[in-house]
């Protein structure tokens, strides 16, 4: 089993031969599925829009080959999987492991709250690219509460399961809306030593001027938490028809607040596949970093990362 590291060489021709010059990076945040090895309810539910979109384009295989083809021209040194909705979490991870290119690292995810979490935290352990788990408790004010995830929060087995993953040296993946920040932060103060990721730049739906600022504050209140770090990532899903400018509005705010040690940046393909091809994400996240020192952009763009995921070249 082999992930898609390239060499220094390879990446560098790849990045003259389309004029371009950007960074090495890692991309901190992407999926791939196969709907005959894996069962993932939402990939089958036809027809139902989700709280991004229409899933229409994207309810079909999208395999190591279909994300290598679509990078090609920019060639991540390394990727994240991040668990994506399949039924079966272990079922999930074993199909990724089985893959002759498999990511160099895996979120998988685990029913944290579950009776058997510690006997389920285990059996990922056996998979030697696993991380981190990721259990989402928020993704849109108008889906979440068909789904009960903000309950998790509250939940005091779901508190002693984010202890058992703590325990294990794995860390969290959140993704979480604006409005749950009180109750995730009642959460994560009682496991002070967990590590946590931040996803898609903590979901700022509201972008106008006072959703912002609140967003904002929300972020710096979970910054204060020392092994918090943010993803910048699935800026698409809260603004399809996005500018450079439009995502400087949340680029610049999540530096400032985690500083360029604590942020990393993702695709979130193929589900941001939607709205702009994979080398748009990467040419606006030079663009908006551009003023930064090269060692600031080389935390962002892979030392974060590399560090927080435990990753090797």
């Amino acid at each position: 089993m082999t992930s898609w590291l390239y060499s220094p060489r390879s990446r560098a021709h790849a990045w003259a031969s389309t004029g371009m010059a950007l960074p090495e990076f890692i991309d901190a945040h992407h999926h791939l599925w196969d709907l005959e090895a894996v069962h993932y309810p939402w990939l089958m539910a036809r027809g139902v829009k989700r709280f991004f979109g229409d899933p229409t384009p994207i309810q079909k295989n999208y395999l190591p080959e279909d994300y290598l083809g679509e990078s090609a021209k920019y060639r991540p040194r390394a990727s994240v999987h991040i668990q994506v909705g399949a039924e079966d979490g272990l079922e999930e991870t074993q199909w990724l492991h089985s893959l002759e290119n498999c990511p160099a690292a895996v979120v998988a995810f685990c029913d944290l709250s579950a009776p058997d979490v510690e006997f389920r935290l285990d059996a990922l352990l056996e998979y030697p690219r696993v991380r981190g788990v990721r259990q989402i408790v928020g993704r849109h004010v108008a889906e979440d509460g068909r789904h009960g995830s903000a309950a998790l929060l509250d939940n005091p087995a779901w508190i002693d399961g984010l202890r058992a993953l703590a325990s294990r040296g794995l860390s969290f993946d959140l993704q979480m809306i604006p409005p749950q920040m009180p109750a995730v932060l009642r959460a994560l103060n009682q496991v002070p030593e967990l590590k946590v990721a931040l996803c898609h730049a903590g979901s700022p739906w509201d972008q106008s001027a006072e959703g912002l600022k609140s967003w904002q504050r929300g972020l710096g209140r979970l910054a204060s938490l020392p092994n918090t770090v943010c993803k910048i990532s699935g800026l698409g899903m809260f603004n399809p028809d996005w500018t450079a400018n439009d995502l400087r509005k949340i680029v610049d705010p999540v530096i400032e607040v985690f500083s360029c040690q604590r942020v990393m940046f993702g695709s979130n393909f193929p589900v941001d596949s939607l709205y702009r091809d994979y080398g748009a994400y990467w040419r606006v996240f030079d663009l908006l970093t551009s003023h930064h020192s090269k060692e600031e952009r080389t935390m962002m763009f892979t030392g974060s990362a590399e560090t927080f995921y435990r990753l090797t070249a």
